[in-house]
């Protein structure tokens, strides 16, 4: 009895510090959610991480197929940028009038939508893809990207804050969510482009693939935590405001012009790129297509790791100065017909894209606090996204009338020229 009585406290207090661990190891719940451990946070950060990777690379598996849909269907390159514009303003729009939602009814349940509309894409890929077909089907895609990027680069700094306790991680996260994002494109061009030169049924096997990619991304996003309080009320709705946080209107133009600008170098090679390679360079392999789409988006993912620790201001400059030797270097190979130079070129922009790209998201999340972030970010991606998608009309408007070199060289002056801009008046505000 002795030996019992002195291990009962014993007992009593590894019992006691194992509930005290448990229950450090706890995160606050947000008002009206379910409250989960840090680990939870952290497994959530990396399956709303998978899923963002997904989608994004979904977003850009048709751009090596465009030119094997249209040696099909025998439409001009204009049809190809209608179509890259379709998706266009499937993100504007889903941005406009639903991207910043989250702030109100949670991060997971607009990436679930999300993930759910790029799957709904997928199948129309796969049984109508005449040129109607692509068009609806990359609106599509372009709804569920909208509805993406500004809550799951919200969701993940959140998730990575309560994961490790610190505020500061938030700046890991951003680097992981710009690394994804274009990562993400970078991969789905490389996927699609690889699938079609390998793979039997080029116009159907990558859309299969990612019909299961997406399936698991929609499932692990079932196990994320949510971070977003429940609204004490009922918040009225609006569409998302082009409108800077107050006293903050000329940080807040300045990052989004940033974003445009970068975004515009992406649009070129995700839409009329494959098509000038082919028609100017006679590259028709599939493979080339999609690995120069690659490169490029692959450039802005890897700069974004490698350079993080720099100054932001840092960043800012070097980005634009990659960004304006690749344009340059590649506007010299197209004049001179040398692919390698226009591929490097390109590869180069990409990652003066990647490091500008950042800088200009990093700086418009910082304007305001958590509850307002989702807003501030969507508005931020809108006018990145316009800049992904008006530029690229332009251009497939002007190849009615003009050459393609002409366009070629007046599109990397028009983008050049707006980089410097911005790109200047955000590193002096870093």
């Amino acid at each position: 009895m002795p030996t019992d009585t002195a291990s009962t406290p014993a007992s009593s207090c590894a019992a006691t510090s194992e509930r005290s661990t448990a229950a450090s190891e706890r995160v606050a719940a947000p008002r009206g959610r379910r409250g989960h451990t840090r680990r939870r946070h952290g497994v959530g950060f990396w399956a709303v991480a998978f899923a963002f990777l997904a989608v994004m690379a979904f977003a850009t598996v048709p751009a090596p197929l465009y030119v094997i849909y249209q040696a099909r269907d025998g439409f001009p390159t204009f049809t190809t940028t209608v179509v890259f514009a379709a998706y266009g303003v499937g993100v504007v729009g889903s941005l406009y009038l639903a991207g910043h939602l989250s702030d109100v009814h949670g991060r997971r349940p607009l990436i679930l939508v999300s993930v759910a509309l790029e799957l709904v894409a997928a199948v129309l890929f796969l049984v109508w893809n005449d040129v109607s077909g692509l068009i609806v089907a990359r609106l599509v895609t372009g709804l569920g990207v909208g509805l993406l990027t500004a809550t799951a680069t919200a969701h993940l700094g959140e998730l990575r804050v309560r994961a490790t306790g610190s505020s500061s991680s938030a700046g890991g996260a951003g680097v992981v969510a710009g690394a994804v994002n274009l990562g993400g494109l970078s991969l789905g061009a490389l996927v699609g482009g690889a699938l079609a030169e390998f793979v039997g049924q080029p116009l159907m096997v990558p859309y299969v693939v990612f019909v299961v990619a997406l399936v698991v991304a929609f499932a692990v996003v079932l196990a994320a935590p949510e971070t977003v309080d429940r609204p004490a009320s009922p918040v009225p709705y609006r569409p998302q405001r082009l409108q800077a946080p107050e006293g903050q209107a000329g940080a807040f133009w300045t990052a989004g012009t940033a974003a445009f600008a970068a975004l515009a170098v992406q649009g070129l090679f995700t839409s009329v790129a494959p098509t000038f390679l082919a028609t100017t360079f006679h590259v028709t392999d599939r493979l080339a297509a999609g690995a120069t789409t690659f490169g490029v988006f692959a450039a802005s993912a890897v700069s974004q790791i490698v350079f993080a620790r720099l100054a932001q201001r840092t960043q800012v400059r070097l980005g634009m100065v990659l960004l304006v030797a690749g344009l340059v270097v590649l506007a010299v190979a197209a004049v001179v017909l040398q692919v390698a130079g226009f591929i490097g070129g390109g590869v180069v922009a990409g990652a003066g894209v990647g490091l500008l790209f950042r800088a200009a998201i990093g700086s418009a999340g910082a304007l305001v606090g958590p509850e307002r972030r989702g807003g501030v970010l969507a508005a931020t991606f809108l006018i990145a996204y316009a800049g992904l998608t008006v530029p690229v009309v332009a251009v497939g408007a002007a190849l009615l009338v003009l050459p393609t070199l002409p366009v070629l060289l007046g599109y990397v002056v028009f983008v050049v020229v707006l980089a410097v801009i911005a790109g200047t008046r955000l590193a002096a505000r870093a």
